[in-house]
């Protein structure tokens, strides 16, 4: 790799420090603050660190963190890897990733949606990978037709290999003007956001009860493309038609399907899937999720959902013999806006123990008792703890709730 400018090789050593120092004094992890000190410098800062690294970026609302890390995971069998492994996803948190690896060869970025199109733009990334598109934080992003087609005129005329969920249509949709898509069958749970065709308007029809059904416009041509690879179970199949079994550790059909999307990243790279899984199973948490963590005898697997369609798939790995304990905030991070609780069916707890407690926790009780749903409200997540007798505990928790109960655990990874 050549060699940085002067003025970016101070930028990014400032950039370290500062990120060290936040780490030394206890106020974060140094993902952001050393990126943002870095950009101050050299403003161009990303561009010179991208330049003649192969890079993949990645994109969702839901599943970045765990799909990033799963990638990263996979291409170290090729060589080193800078990655934001910590969810920092945007362009201060892709400095810092690259600034601390500056000789690594390849790079794996989990970018915000919303910044997909400037970070392209900047780093010229070769390869896309594309997930999932449902509603997030509606006081801070916009509606998510307008991502979408934001996706759409960003990478039309780029040369970027784009790897896409096709069993949603937005997706499918914001990826299609790309020179070279691969299509991904990876499941598409979630339905309520993607009722209409965002190409002409008209009603979309799929099968019901199908993950990864075909699906179609009735009133134009859009329609779900032939997919290249294929989650099928608990195999992904790949273009040749062989299947792989997954064998992962981290849990839930949601997992299953960011897997298949990584090994169909891996494949961009040149990686063929028989080297590639071995790396994907070795991976059990990513940045404390599915972490089993225990406290006086209870032992707590923490979950993170922070829109209705992460509590789906939060719910599908909970077990219903567990109590299990809700924690909602609404700072900057979660958006401050909760009526997306009232999208979420809650009705699927019904039976358990349940407590309830986060920052907006009384959001959370009311709309359990709408639901029907018979909760305890306790003032901490310590007193929820404390409540319960000794045993496992299953453990949901939006974006800062989550970080704080990270954080009385060591913030474990």
């Amino acid at each position: 790799m050549s060699q940085l400018p002067l003025r970016a090789q101070l930028a990014s050593a400032l950039g370290r420090t500062a990120a060290t120092l936040s780490r030394a004094t206890g106020r974060g992890d140094g993902s952001v603050i050393g990126g943002r000190v870095g950009l101050l410098l050299e403003p161009d800062l990303l561009r010179k660190l991208a330049h003649e690294k192969k890079l993949a970026l990645v994109s969702a609302t839901n599943g970045k963190t765990t799909t990033t890390r799963l990638i990263a995971s996979a291409l170290q069998e090729l060589g080193e890897v800078a990655t934001n492994a910590f969810g920092a996803n945007m362009p201060a948190g892709h400095v810092s990733a690259l600034s601390s690896n500056k000789a690594a060869p390849y790079g794996v970025l989990e970018v915000d949606e919303k910044y997909l199109p400037e970070v392209l733009s900047t780093t010229e990334a070769g390869v896309v990978t594309l997930m999932n598109l449902s509603r997030d934080q509606m006081d801070r992003a916009a509606e998510i037709w307008l991502l979408a087609q934001k996706w759409r005129r960003a990478l039309a005329g780029k040369p970027a290999h784009v790897i896409a969920n096709c069993d949603d249509p937005l997706v499918t949709w914001g990826a299609s003007t790309a020179a070279r898509v691969t299509w991904v069958a990876g499941g598409q749970r979630w339905h309520e956001d993607s009722w209409c065709c965002p190409e002409c308007g008209g009603p979309l029809d799929r099968a019901e009860g199908i993950v990864n059904a075909d699906w179609a416009c009735r009133e134009c041509t859009f329609s779900r493309p032939e997919p290249n690879w294929i989650l099928d179970g608990e195999d992904a199949v790949d273009p040749r038609g062989d299947r792989w079994r997954l064998n992962l550790q981290l849990p839930g059909t949601a997992n299953r399907s960011n897997a298949v999307i990584a090994l169909a990243t891996a494949a961009a790279f040149g990686l063929e899937p028989q080297r590639a899984l071995p790396r994907l199973r070795e991976v059990k948490s990513v940045a404390g999720r599915y972490t089993t963590v225990e406290r006086d005898g209870r032992v707590m697997k923490l979950l993170l959902a922070k829109n209705p369609a992460g509590w789906l798939e939060a719910f599908d790995v909970t077990r219903p013999d567990r109590p299990i304990v809700l924690s909602v905030n609404a700072q900057g991070p979660d958006g401050r806006d909760t009526s997306w609780l009232w999208d979420v069916d809650y009705r699927i707890l019904t039976g358990r123990h349940v407590y309830v407690t986060g920052e907006r926790r009384l959001d959370l009780a009311l709309r359990l008792d709408v639901a029907g749903v018979g909760f305890t409200l306790v003032d901490t997540f310590g007193q929820a703890v404390t409540a319960l007798p000794p045993g496992d505990i299953d453990v949901i928790a939006n974006y800062t709730a989550f970080q704080s109960i990270r954080t009385e655990f060591g913030r474990a990874v």
